[in-house]
This record gives C-alpha cells, structure tokens and sequence, in this order.
C-alpha cells in the first residue's frame, strides 16, 4: 500500500528553477527508505537524478551535479528536488522512488510528473 506522488512539474524558461515534491503514503518507516529522483525523455534511457539516504547524505547524476539538490521532511513523509539552472535537455519525466536500504533497486515508484524547459 506505499504510494508514491509528485508535484511540482511544469513549463519553465531556460535558466528558471522548479521543486518538485514526492508525497510518500502507507507506510510508518519513511525515515528508512533511500529516496530517489530518476528522470527518461522521450527516446532515451531512465537516468538517476539524485538519491538520498537520510537527511544529510546524497548522491547525485553528473548531469545535474551542482544544479539540483534533492532534500527530505521526514516528519512530513516528504521528499524534495530543487532544480536550478534548468536547460533543455532536463525536459523529461521525473519520477520519484522508494528502496529499503540494502536493496539494489527502488521497491515503489510514484506516477511521474512532467518537467518541460523551453524558451
């Protein structure tokens, strides 16, 4: 019963910001899960974007290292990407994902939301 929501997706102009939000729901051990956002364009492969493994650890994707930084309210069940310094290859759709710490993969997957940068 884990699901997994986003929001925040949307039009930006070249060099704009957005924040995405992951609303996480069904389960009581939030503050366990390694969170992660993955984005795919269209024709390309699913890329990590950026994982977080508590509060103050996280890993990033080369192609967005210094630009995005993903967050988390464990006390909200909620985890965060801020993305900056957009350009128009970030246009894809993100999603957010949920792992027990020590699996290789993500056990649940939210809906994804569309991010589109464009002038």
């Amino acid at each position: 019963q884990v699901q997994l929501v986003e929001s925040g997706g949307g039009l930006v102009q070249p060099g704009g910001s957005l924040r995405l939000a992951c609303s996480v729901s069904g389960t009581k051990i939030f503050s366990m899960f390694v969170m992660g956002w993955y984005r795919q364009a269209p024709g390309k492969q699913r890329e990590m974007v950026a994982m977080t493994y508590n509060t103050h650890a996280t890993v990033y994707g080369d192609s967005v290292k210094g630009r995005f930084t993903i967050s988390r309210d464990n006390a909200k069940n909620t985890a965060f990407l801020q993305m900056d310094s957009l350009q128009p290859e970030d246009t894809a759709v993100y999603y957010c994902a949920a792992k027990f710490r020590g699996d290789a993969d993500p056990s649940y997957w939210g809906q994804g939301t569309q991010v589109t940068v464009s002038s």
